[in-house]
C-alpha cells in the first residue's frame, strides 16, 4: 500500500517556507554522518579539572620576544650580525639565512607573588600574572600560517582533520540543549586557514564549530523569514518531524533522528541566542572592566560573551583575533594590538575567578608559532622593523581549569632561537588540554577509512609540571 504522506523533498519544495530560519547551515553540514552523532553528555575517561575551554587564538603569531620571553643578551647585541651557527641548517619564511639580531625595545618586569616576567605592553595581564602558567618552549612543525594553524588545531598541517573543539565535543558531548557545544567568534578578518580551523573534518557534522557574529543575525539564517511567525515555524517543524519519523521507521537510519534533534535545537536557539548576545544587562563596572560596548563588534565584546557562554554551559569557546602578523611596523602595530586585547583578557580572567568559574574553565592563549630574534627590514638602525615566522621556539599560556598558576615552564636559548629546556610540542599541548578535560588523548579516537585517528596523531605527552 502506498503511503499518502508526501515525500520530504516534495514537502520542502512546496511548503513555501524557507528552512533557513529553522536550522543554520553549519548544523546541517553534509558531512554529518554516522551512528550516535548526538551531543548527549558522555562520560570522561577520568575526573576532569576543567569543564569548559576558552581558547584565545591570535591570528598571525605575536612576538613572544617582545611580550613574554625576555632576552637580555639579544638586547645587548641588538643590530649585530647574527652568528652563522645560530641559523645554520635552517631557513625562514622571508628573510633567508642571514639577518641582524633584534632585541626587544620594550622593558620587562616581574609581577605577582610568582615573579612572572611580562612585557610593559601587557600592563593588565600583569595584574593576573599569578593565574598564568607560561610555556616558553613550544614548537610546531609548520613555518607558514595556514598549515601551522591547522597543525595547532587539528594535529595535521593540511585540511580535512577535525579541530580541537570538534574532538572535545565528540568526546564529551554537551549538557546544554539550547546552544551549540562549540562556539567560535572572530574579531577582524579570518585570515590564514580561516573556517577550516573549526571544522569537524571526518567527524559527524554536529561537532563542527558554530560561528557567532556581532552584527545582523548572530547565527546565519537564525531569524524567521519575513512574514513568518514563531507559531508558523512550530507548525512546519512538527510536520517535518512526522515525515522524518515516518522515514526513520522505514529505514532505521539514526542520522534521521539526529536531524530531528538539530531542527529542534535550532528552534530553541531562536530564543536563547539573542538573549545571550545582548550585553546591555551587564553592569557598568563589568562593561568598563572589559572595555566592552553593547552593539559594537570587538574582541572585548567577544571576551565578555565568552564568559556568558561558559555561564550557560557551552563546552568550548574559541575567540580568533586578527592582525598579529608583524613582518613590518612592529614598533607601532604590536602596541596597538596589545592595547586592544590586553585589557579584556585580564578582565575575563578576573571575572571568571570572581564568579567561581575559573576553577573549572581552562583559558588558553597563543598562536600558530612565534617570531624570530632577527630583524626583518632595514639592515641598520636602532629599532626593530619586523620579525619573521619562527616555529622552533615560541610561547603560549594557560590559566584556570586545573592549571598551576604562577608557573613558568620551558626555556629557549639566549637569542630565543631554539628550545634548550623542557620542549613542548604542539601535540603535548593538545594532550594536556584534553587531560584537563578528563580525556586520555590516546583513547579519544575515531575510525575513518580503516584507521583510528586522534588529535595528537601518534605522539603527545601530558605536561604534568603545569598541572595543579
Amino acid at each position: 500500500m502506498l503511503s499518502l504522506l508526501p515525500s520530504r523533498r516534495t514537502f520542502l519544495n512546496t511548503s513555501g517556507v524557507s528552512l533557513g530560519g529553522i536550522a543554520f547551515a553549519q548544523l546541517l553540514s553534509s558531512q554529518c554522518s554516522g551512528a550516535n552523532s548526538t551531543l548527549a553528555v558522555r562520560q570522561a575517561h577520568f575526573v576532569p579539572t576543567a569543564k569548559h575551554v576558552i581558547y584565545l587564538h591570535m591570528i598571525g603569531a605575536p612576538s613572544q620576544l617582545d611580550l613574554f620571553d625576555e632576552k637580555p643578551e639579544l638586547r645587548r647585541r641588538h643590530n649585530e650580525p647574527c652568528p652563522p651557527e645560530v641559523t645554520k641548517g635552517r631557513d625562514f619564511a622571508f628573510i633567508g639565512k642571514t639577518s641582524t639580531l633584534a632585541g626587544s625595545p620594550w622593558k620587562f618586569s616581574k609581577h605577582g607573588h610568582s615573579g612572572q616576567t611580562l612585557s610593559e605592553l601587557l600592563p593588565h595581564l600583569s595584574t593576573v600574572a599569578d593565574e598564568l602558567a607560561v610555556i616558553r618552549s613550544l614548537h610546531n612543525e609548520e613555518i607558514n600560517h595556514a598549515p601551522a594553524q591547522m597543525f595547532l588545531h587539528s594535529g595535521f598541517g593540511r585540511g580535512g582533520r577535525p579541530s580541537l573543539g570538534s574532538w572535545v565535543t565528540y568526546g564529551l558531548g554537551s549538557d546544554n540543549t539550547n546552544l551549540p557545544a562549540y562556539v567560535v567568534m572572530v574579531s577582524g578578518p579570518k585570515g590564514g586557514a580561516g573556517t577550516s580551523l573549526w571544522t569537524n573534518g571526518f567527524l559527524p557534522g554536529i561537532y563542527q564549530g558554530i560561528q557567532f557574529r556581532s552584527q545582523g543575525d548572530p547565527v546565519l539564517f537564525l531569524s524567521n523569514p519575513e512574514g513568518q511567525t514563531r507559531n508558523d515555524r512550530r507548525r512546519v517543524l512538527d510536520a517535518l518531524a512526522k515525515l522524518n519519523q515516518n522515514r526513520f521507521e522505514q529505514t532505521g537510519d539514526p542520522e534521521i533522528e539526529t536531524r530531528i534533534s538539530q531542527y529542534e535545537m535550532s528552534y530553541r536557539m531562536q530564543a536563547s541566542v539573542p538573549e545571550l548576545m545582548d550585553i546591555n544587562g551587564e553592569s557598568k563596572s563589568t562593561l568598563e572592566d572589559y572595555g566592552a560596548e553593547p552593539g559594537k563588534a570587538s574582541f572585548a565584546n567577544n571576551c565578555l560573551l565568552a564568559r556568558r557562554l561558559v555561564e550557560r554551559g557551552v563546552r568550548l569557546i574559541e575567540l580568533y583575533d586578527s592582525d598579529w602578523d608583524h613582518h613590518g611596523g612592529i614598533e607601532t602595530r604590536l602596541p596597538a594590538k596589545c592595547k586592544e586585547t590586553d585589557r579584556p583578557i585580564a578582565a575575563l580572567i578576573r571575572d571568571l575567578k570572581q564568579r567561581g568559574l575559573l576553577k573549572d574553565t581552562l583559558v588558553v592563549w597563543g598562536s600558530e608559532f612565534g617570531r624570530t630574534p632577527l630583524n626583518q627590514g632595514a639592515a641598520s638602525g636602532t629599532g626593530v622593523t619586523g620579525r619573521d615566522h619562527h616555529k622552533d621556539a615560541f610561547t603560549m599560556w594557560l590559566a584556570g581549569g586545573g592549571v598551576k598558576g604562577g608557573v613558568s615552564f620551558g626555556q629557549s636559548d639566549e637569542f630565543g632561537m631554539d628550545v634548550v629546556e623542557n620542549p613542548v610540542h604542539v601535540h603535548d599541548l593538545n594532550a594536556t588540554i584534553l587531560h584537563l578535560l578528563g580525556l586520555d588523548h590516546k583513547r579519544l579516537t575515531y575510525r575513518y577509512q580503516g584507521r583510528d585517528y586522534r588529535l595528537t596523531d601518534v605522539d603527545g605527552n601530558v605536561v604534568h609540571e603545569i598541572l595543579a
